[in-house]
């Protein structure tokens, strides 16, 4: 207890500037729903059409988020944090300018994706990682209520800025203000573990002896021979797959049953409230108890959720479920990022995780444009809801399975000496 004590009064802030990161990486995520009625209207896509942005975006972090791991690993969370936060911005905000030509809108996704691979969960889980251990869940669980953040305003944020400047206006501001508040804070106050000793320069006859901070953990070969691995792998995927799909037509589902645009937004929007709650809920239980129970216990939870939204047609029945779902995805990222962290160890995390990052980038990519494409051929997104049910109930098995967490030996830092220059 003391410990964690201890870390939260040298650290406090980090789990906070960690949330802030992660509301910028999903900023294309959660505030796509309200736009794809005016980009209907606009250039007559389809919503499979629209959807496939978010498939392109995140298609390309699933490919390459490998590398953006290992980048993390070479030049430290904050060098790239810093960039990916310009990048995603700048991203967001270009999206106004689209011409209705689908060539213009791969092009400004693959902007998008480009700042998702530089803004990733790794940056920010691998950061916190770095100076926790007693209070690691709690804290982590902290950094990834970003997500919830975004979740919360960006329906409702967006819905204004369209109704008030138009959608093309409604993509720059976006893209602006998150930038504004944002960057500064990062820039001034972020910074982990793996930062330690970077960008450091001294005299030939005075340089001191810089120890190159090495964590426990696996190797990248050990990690890719663990079961471990895989099992989280195949949880966050199909988790993502499911409900990131459902989250990001959760507002054009209640549109299409006559709810007016902020209504539905209000209602999406508590989706991000709860997986706030959801998300310190599970930093407390996986302090407490086997990650793994938590794990099954919390990846179980959206097939609750998912009937409701299917079967209720009542406006308490979709607020009951955007809630249900939302403390589920609380805990999602939470539980990847945790379990992660105890069974591959942090020694090379940017890596493997940047690695297992694509199987959820897959499913985030693949998701939307899946239930987007239910929408078109059937006129309705009933058969994606049916279909996420048991691949929630299989998330759940999977995690049920992992075992104990091992325990890493510490390694002893290297020392080096900077060149002289």
């Amino acid at each position: 207890m003391d410990s964690a004590r201890a870390e939260w009064r040298s650290y406090w802030h980090l789990p906070l500037l960690g949330a802030l990161g992660m509301s910028v990486s999903v900023l294309h995520v959660y505030s796509l729903g309200p736009f794809m009625q005016p980009l209907a209207r606009e250039f007559g896509w389809s919503r499979a059409q629209i959807s496939s942005g978010i498939t392109i975006a995140n298609g390309m972090a699933s490919l390459l988020s490998v590398f953006a791991g290992m980048a993390v690993d070479r030049f430290g969370p904050r060098r790239v944090g810093i960039c990916g936060i310009a990048i995603m911005c700048t991203a967001i905000g270009s999206l106004g300018a689209a011409t209705g030509s689908n060539a213009d809108w791969v092009g400004h996704f693959v902007l998008v994706g480009l700042g998702c691979l530089s803004v990733h969960t790794t940056i920010w889980a691998g950061a916190v990682a770095s100076r926790f251990r007693q209070a690691r869940g709690l804290a982590i669980s902290i950094a990834m209520c970003g997500s919830g953040i975004s979740a919360t305003i960006m329906p409702l944020a967006a819905t204004w800025l369209i109704g008030s400047f138009g959608w093309r206006g409604g993509f720059v501001g976006l893209g602006f203000l998150w930038l504004a508040v944002a960057m500064p804070l990062i820039i001034l106050f972020f910074s982990g573990a793996q930062d330690e000793g970077r960008g450091r320069r001294a005299r030939p006859e005075t340089a001191p002896i810089i120890p190159t901070i090495t964590l426990p953990g696996l190797t990248v070969a050990q990690g890719l021979h663990c079961p471990a691995f895989y099992k989280l792998a195949v949880a966050g995927g199909m988790y993502s797959f499911v409900l990131i799909g459902t989250i990001v037509h959760f507002v054009p589902i209640l549109e299409d049953r006559g709810r007016a645009p902020l209504a539905a937004a209000a209602t999406a929007g508590l989706i991000g409230f709860a997986s706030i709650i959801g998300r310190l809920g599970t930093g407390l239980l996986l302090d407490r108890f086997p990650g793994n129970r938590v794990g099954a216990a919390a990846f179980v939870l959206p097939t609750l959720g998912l009937a409701l939204l299917q079967w209720s047609g009542s406006a308490f029945g979709e607020v009951a479920a955007a809630i249900v779902i939302g403390l589920s995805v609380g805990a999602e990222l939470d539980v990847i990022a945790y379990l992660s962290t105890r069974h591959i160890g942090l020694r090379r995390f940017g890596a493997l995780f940047g690695i297992m990052i694509t199987a959820l980038s897959a499913g985030l990519a693949l998701g939307p444009v899946a239930a987007g494409t239910t929408f078109d051929h059937f006129g309705s997104y009933g058969w994606f809801l049916a279909a996420g049910m048991p691949l929630m109930a299989g998330c759940a098995i999977v995690l049920a399975t992992l075992g104990r967490c091992p325990e890493f030996a510490p390694v002893e830092p290297a020392s080096t000496v900077p060149p002289v220059t």
